[in-house]
């Protein structure tokens, strides 16, 4: 029954992988068409990329305005290159825009084969169903529109989350090495990955202090109430972010957790938001009054004082973000205020989420995730995708019927965004350039 089940599955993702990577080859095909130029920050990454794919790699050919580490420029040279030897292909064509974001598509095949792998080794495997969940689970994730999206530009999106997903699987698996070697190729795509390739060193730590800890305090912890652990975790997170304001005021952007728990808690409402989690909410918040309004306080204060809007932000109208910001957060002075009670649901309903994980191993993904993004003045949802990711890959599977609501939204999202992207574009009063809507 085993092997059968087993094989089964193999159909289920192998059938669940050639969908997702035909429609991403249309999907290829219609970006292709339409953007013919290079778009938004793809200006600095691509010819940046075809100055390496042309060999010119000394340092006077480097753009200043680019802030990431050359990692996907290296990789995508050593990706495409090769096509001239093989294929005899000319240097223009393997250099050119289209082949330079087909490495992307590349590489979201192998964040979808890393997600599969993920979930087998992250998620118990002692039901008959489960195959089906993982399977579908992975399809989800893959098709997560904040990073879909990015799969169809040069962008630094997928080879960043590749590297760091692999590192983590490597990590799980105990091959510290070369978990550390991939942690330092997806530091090289973004800066920020070296903190969750901490994170992954922090999981055999957190392994480690929880083997001890159950055998030390087995009877404590059979008489700790089930949800204290999480909850006294996102607690001590917050008080973390307090200590941590004083001396690094100017650039703490303290709201970011709470854009995060938002955006968490939007895509992964399907897990988080239902009427039995909101009547636990509340008779906890009941229970332990004193203790919420001290968090509601601490969070409206830090709200009040460290809520910054970045230049960038205010500027360009062609991120959705621009849009939240201007018609929820600038139309009213009040709402930032308003919505504090829902951050902090969200807050505990993903700490709630993640209250099969041991206390050490929340301690370490809550501290990595404030080290990730409180420090980030500009409010992009493409910060949040990784930890996300991480986050999502780690609740308990959930049932087939969520999985479906979920993938559903999923979808519709994804449309929606393309759709737009793809023939909704407009064009600012002083430049010809046509210009489109996105993340």
């Amino acid at each position: 029954v085993g092997a059968g089940m087993a094989q089964l599955e193999g159909y289920y993702f192998s059938a669940a992988l050639s969908c997702t990577f035909l429609v991403s080859c249309l999907l290829f095909s219609a970006f292709s068409r339409a953007l013919r130029e290079p778009y938004m920050d793809e200006i600095f990454h691509l010819p940046q990329a075809q100055r390496y794919c042309e060999g010119h790699f000394s340092l006077s050919q480097w753009d200043p305005m680019i802030t990431t580490l050359p990692g996907l420029y290296l990789v995508s040279v050593g990706v495409v290159k090769p096509a001239i030897w093989i294929f005899g292909w000319s240097e223009h064509v393997v250099c050119s825009i289209g082949m330079l974001r087909f490495v992307n598509l590349l590489f979201s095949v192998g964040n979808f084969y890393l997600l599969y792998l993920l979930f087998r080794k992250v998620q118990p495997r002692n039901k008959a169903a489960s195959s089906i969940q993982r399977v579908l689970s992975t399809l989800t994730l893959a098709v997560f529109p904040t990073l879909y999206f990015f799969n169809f530009l040069y962008y630094t999106e997928a080879g960043s989350m590749f590297f760091t997903l692999f590192a983590y699987l490597m990590c799980l698996y105990g091959n510290h090495k070369t978990s550390a070697f991939l942690g330092f190729c997806g530091f090289m795509f973004r800066q920020t990955n070296i903190i969750w390739a901490v994170f992954c060193a922090g999981n055999v730590i957190a392994q480690k202090l929880t083997e001890a800890w159950k055998t030390e305090l087995q009877k404590k912890e059979d008489r700790l109430p089930p949800i204290k652990g999480p909850f006294a975790e996102f607690r001590k997170n917050s008080s973390v972010s307090l200590a941590y304001s004083i001396s690094h005021e100017a650039c703490l952007h303290f709201p970011q957790l709470f854009y995060f728990f938002s955006f968490t808690l939007f895509f992964s409402f399907p897990h988080l938001l239902s009427p039995s989690k909101i009547k636990t909410f509340l008779s906890l918040v009941w229970k332990r009054r004193i203790l919420f309004f001290v968090v509601t306080l601490v969070s409206v204060f830090l709200v009040w004082k460290f809520t910054y809007a970045h230049k960038y932000l205010l500027a360009d109208n062609r991120h959705y973000t621009f849009y939240v910001w201007k018609r929820v957060f600038q139309r009213y002075e009040t709402v930032k205020y308003l919505l504090v009670p829902a951050y902090i649901f969200a807050g505990w309903s993903i700490a709630d989420s993640l209250k099969s994980k041991s206390i050490f191993w929340n301690l370490m993904f809550f501290i990595c995730l404030f080290i990730v993004i409180v420090p980030q003045k500009l409010l992009e949802f493409r910060y949040f995708i990784l930890p996300y990711v991480i986050y999502r890959l780690n609740i308990p599977l959930p049932p087939t019927s969520r999985l479906i609501c979920e993938l559903s939204c999923y979808a519709v999202v994804n449309f929606i965004t393309f759709f737009i992207f793809l023939n909704k574009t407009f064009q600012w009063p002083n430049s010809q350039d046509i210009q489109r809507f996105m993340w």
